[in-house]
């Protein structure tokens, strides 16, 4: 059953700041978060935008020691890098707080000591991996190990990246410690856990039965856990980073991130609006929404919520819209592969271009589904929809209004039917784009949006003032200030969506503050009103400038490669005389030419030094016929004679298989006179 309520509070999931954010974690969180944000403001209401870092954890204390510098070191770098990237990309977070903030500290320790005190934690020892050499049990991150579902080699322990699958750390074969590469042991702790199978039959209620409108992908796996049954959660962990347990006995323990993380929200609440945060989080006239990516899921809608309902006094969440994954080009984004597009290095590299990315996040939103990113479809997007299609409908009109009538909007005249359907469309789309975000469908809402920039381009395509002016002069004031009042609906409807387009275009227009309803009025853009200056809203994105970027890829991938390459076993071992028999010997290449109708062969006439040899070789994929002429090569003499695609093949040429998969042509590094042999 639909609430109503008078405010809106709205969290984000809080990036590790061990890193920078890239292209995955805007499609599926902030992008989108920040989009109903800037809608629910358009309208009007009450909102308070939350978001901000996560400072503790394995990941950050691992990147630490991999620097040689403190955990502290480490969060206070990459929380300015992710706070001041979000700002230039336009996320409109009404505060962007940290979870090493004194206001955390002391708001976690009160949540986790008030539970305490309520007896809602039991107390366990179990046994756990423990490195002997760095002395220190090893949380999930600090163990890697290969997959026992996909067998990757490099899966972590609470994750492996390339299946997806959640692990314990002692699921994982062959275990290694990420400190030392030790085998670790099995040793006995103690650590306090929050019984989530005390609250499983009010988690069940409070999900399946009152939140079927919640996103399938939501539903669905909340149900699969509850379906499961739920187990009691460790809130601790044996760590020298992060919130000290505030009990007696609980030396070198430290809150576990997934309990101190999402108590983030409400320390940076309290940050924002002071004493006024119960407001937010204690009244029943407020609602709560987690925007987050699926990996988040669980713990937003049973782990979190259980803790509030160990509290007794907090709201519940009303809905998680989560997102998908998004992959790029293909391939899944990892952060430990640098296979991503990191958002601090696009706003370096295509200044400018903020609403581009906001665009093409939006129109290719993983929201149910995983989706891809391509360089290849961002461009096509900015030059063929928002370059073609936007910037031009708005462009036109307002330079049309310049040429004619000096940059004063005109009067309009009575209207035609053509007017007045084309306006009834455009109506149509605004409600459609409204309908849509209240849902959570922001692709959708998109479409819609931009449909209101086709129906305009469409409007003065059939109407053509351009030749109007000169027969019917008056029916041209008409389409004109039919056309700015549609560039007026375009500059409120793409605000939540690109609102450095929208804030460009609300000055031209003189609209000065924007608002849901200003779609509605006739009078949007009053006739006498002088255009400001025209400013340039989209600009064509080059070849040159995405062939760069796929090359920054292409660079990467080579370099996960290198890493990842692993030699061939060596075959079994053979006597000195089985060598013996063959002969090889080194020769000048003195022709070199692809076989006819074989993609694979290149034909060879060598310089044996006796008589000339003709050998046939399967690289033509990594050479070009014409650098191999003149080149010394070595090649084994006395094979038998074959015959490939019609050519015969009196040898054959060494080449090694790069770690890149690239064969390598093998030759003396002097010069060796034409058959020398080799031995």
């Amino acid at each position: 059953m639909q609430k109503n309520f008078k405010r809106t509070l709205i969290t984000t999931a809080l990036p590790y700041a061990n890193g920078p954010v890239h292209i995955g974690h805007l499609a599926g969180v902030y992008v989108p978060a920040d989009i109903y944000a800037r809608y629910l403001r358009l309208k009007g209401e009450e909102v308070l935008f939350i978001g901000g870092s996560d400072e503790h954890g394995v990941p950050i204390t691992i990147k630490a020691k991999a620097e040689g510098v403190t955990p502290q070191d480490i969060v206070d770098r990459y929380h300015n890098i992710i706070k001041d990237s979000f700002k230039e990309l336009g996320i409109s977070f009404d505060v962007y707080g940290r979870t090493t903030s004194d206001t955390h500290r002391r708001m976690a320790s009160d949540f986790f000591r008030r539970l305490y005190e309520k007896g809602e934690f039991i107390e366990k020892t179990s046994e756990q991996l423990y490195d002997e050499e760095a002395r220190q049990f090893l949380a999930d991150r600090y163990v890697t190990g290969t997959c026992p579902h996909c067998g990757n080699e490099r899966a972590y322990g609470d994750q492996c990246e390339a299946c997806g699958t959640s692990l314990n750390a002692t699921d994982l074969i062959n275990p290694r410690s990420a400190i030392t590469g030790n085998v670790p042991v099995m040793r006995e702790t103690s650590h306090w856990y929050l019984p989530l199978d005390k609250w499983e039959p009010k988690l069940r209620q409070w999900i399946l039965e009152e939140h079927k409108e919640w996103k399938t992908n939501v539903y669905g796996q909340c149900k699969s856990w509850l379906d499961l049954g739920l187990q009691p959660r460790a809130v601790s962990r044996d760590l020298d980073w992060g919130i000290p347990v505030p009990v007696d006995g609980a030396e070198g323990k430290v809150l576990y991130v997934w309990f101190d993380a999402p108590i983030g929200y409400i320390s940076n609440t309290v940050d924002c609006v002071g004493d006024d945060w119960t407001r937010w989080w204690k009244d029943p006239e407020t609602r709560m929404l987690h925007f987050i990516g699926k990996d988040n899921i669980v713990f937003h809608c049973i782990v979190f919520p259980a803790m509030l309902m160990a509290d007794g006094s907090y709201n519940l969440p009303d809905n998680v819209p989560a997102n998908e994954f998004l992959n790029l080009e293909d391939d899944k984004i990892s952060t430990s592969r640098n296979w991503a597009v990191w958002l601090h290095e696009y706003l370096q590299e295509l200044p400018g271009k903020q609403d581009t990315l906001r665009y093409v996040l939006t129109a290719n939103a993983p929201e149910t589904k995983d989706n891809n990113f391509t360089w290849k479809d961002f461009q096509t997007r900015n030059n063929s929809e928002l370059v073609a299609i936007l910037g031009n409908f708005i462009n036109r009109a307002v330079v049309l209004v310049g040429k004619y009538y000096g940059g004063e909007v005109p009067e309009a005249g009575k209207p035609e039917q053509f007017d007045l359907d084309t306006l009834a469309e455009i109506e149509r789309a605004v409600k459609a784009v409204g309908e849509n975000l209240d849902n959570f469908r922001f692709r959708e809402a998109l479409r819609e949006a931009m449909n209101i920039a086709r129906a305009g381009n469409k409007y003065l395509a059939d109407s053509e003032p351009w030749k109007l002016i000169k027969t019917d002069p008056e029916r041209v004031k008409t389409i004109l200030n039919t056309a700015i009042r549609i560039c007026g609906i375009l500059a409120v409807v793409f605000e939540p969506f690109l609102p450095f387009m929208s804030e460009k275009l609300s000055r031209m227009l003189r609209l000065g503050k924007l608002s849901w309803g200003m779609t509605a009025q006739p009078d949007l853009v009053p006739a006498g009103t002088r255009l400001g200056e025209t400013e340039l809203l989209f600009e064509k994105i080059e070849d040159s400038t995405v062939e760069f970027q796929i090359g920054k890829l292409l660079e990467a991938k080579k370099k996960n490669q290198l890493a990842a390459w692993k030699p061939e076993p060596v075959k079994e071992t053979v006597g000195f005389g089985t060598f013996e028999k063959l002969d090889i010997r080194v020769g000048r290449v003195l022709e070199c030419e692809k076989v006819p109708k074989a993609d694979k062969l290149l034909r060879f006439l060598i310089d044996d030094g006796m008589n000339r040899r003709t050998i046939v070789s399967g690289i033509a994929k990594y050479y070009q016929p014409e650098d191999l002429i003149d080149k010394e090569v070595c090649f084994i003499a006395n094979f038998e004679p074959r015959k490939l695609k019609g050519v015969v093949s009196e040898g054959m040429i060494l080449s090694a298989q790069n770690s890149d998969g690239r064969l390598i042509v093998i030759g003396p590094h002097g010069e060796v006179t034409p058959g020398s042999s080799v031995g």
